[in-house]
């Protein structure tokens, strides 16, 4: 498949720059992916379409404050993204400007800490030491939260460091966050527990490959990057019982979609824990998956592969020209789909 069949056009002032408040405020699309019915309402309603015995499946990774300002000891202003961590106080680091950062180079950020910017790695990301082990506590202090690329604001506010996460985020590793359970609040989950829906969780730390574009002109030259999940022995039970009953897995956003296909063997659902780099495009046969909560998402990405794998690349476009043509909002601060 050709990778600009991912191609839509979007209007720029679709790209939501700011969360819909409050969180379930946010507008929801409904495709029907037998009858291509589409029905427009807001999130706080998604428990009309969900039955008893059904299953959410909710990505509960945690956004760590990722991006760090200081200056080098010789001077000049240096950012660090941490991406992830390779061993006791070292990340795999975004470093900018890059190429004023020799190897070896030492960062000074806040008053205590310092850093040192090791060898380049691949895709030109950096090795970076930090002088104490405890970085996720040096994150919480000095960091800031990694917004979009596509999120133009100068930087993160208060209000990003509490809605650029879900109100079930609990295990810290993500730099970006798993955006489909951004809109559920309290309330949600109260309606969705009085209509007989169930709900259990996994944990896929999103990395900045999320943003990836894809660059290649066919869809299975791609590679996604691997991500870090777990699959509980819990969960995987609350999986299989689900299917024994009757009930239908609804993954909450492509991030949990990729965990649950990946645990998906021989007729059920295996707890695991370890990386995946598994890559789901059209035409692919979902196994682990009977519905799906999504945002919408950036034009030639491996998110919207997924989506169209999961609903056919022509009435997933529909759905997207549809949503255009009356002004949802896209992308991570965006409204929400849900395909059943």
């Amino acid at each position: 498949m050709d990778t600009a069949a991912l191609n839509y056009d979007l209007p720029e002032e679709l790209i939501a720059q700011s969360p819909a408040e409050p969180r379930d405020a946010a507008r929801l699309l409904v495709l029907d992916r037998a009858t291509g019915r589409m029905d427009e309402a807001v999130f706080a309603d998604i428990a009309r379409w969900l039955r008893p015995k059904d299953c959410l499946i909710l990505n509960n990774t945690k956004v760590i404050r990722a991006r760090l300002h200081g200056n080098k000891v010789t001077g000049g202003k240096v950012e660090l993204f941490l991406l992830r961590e390779m061993g006791r106080g070292a990340w795999e680091a975004l470093v900018r400007p890059s190429a004023k950062v020799r190897p070896g180079s030492i960062v000074r950020i806040g008053e205590t800490v310092r850093a040192t910017v090791g060898e380049v790695l691949p895709e030109g990301h950096r090795l970076v030491t930090f002088d104490s082990p405890d970085v996720l506590s040096i994150l919480e202090q000095q960091g800031e939260v990694p917004l979009p690329p596509y999120i133009t604001r100068d930087s993160a506010d208060a209000r990003d460091t509490v809605r650029y996460q879900t109100i079930f985020a609990q295990t810290p590793g993500a730099v970006a966050a798993p955006t489909a359970g951004l809109h559920f609040t309290d309330a949600v989950f109260r309606d969705l527990d009085a209509g007989g829906v169930n709900r259990a969780f996994l944990t896929l730390h999103v990395g900045y490959g999320t943003f990836k574009p894809i660059q290649a002109e066919r869809l299975e030259d791609h590679r996604v990057d691997p991500e870090e999940f777990v699959l509980s022995e819990e969960t995987a039970a609350v999986l299989n019982r689900t299917r024994a009953e009757g009930g239908r897995i609804v993954a909450v956003g492509t991030t949990s979609t990729r965990v649950l296909e990946s645990q998906y063997r021989d007729g059920q659902f295996h707890p695991g824990e370890g990386t995946t780099g598994h890559y789901i495009f059209p035409p692919y046969v979902f196994r682990g998956v009977d519905a799906l909560i999504t945002n919408f998402h950036l034009p030639r990405s491996s998110l919207l592969a997924l989506v169209c794998a999961f609903a056919g690349t022509e009435q997933v476009l529909a759905a997207y020209r549809y949503a255009v043509e009356k002004r949802f909002r896209f992308y991570s601060y965006g409204d929400a789909m849900l395909i059943v």
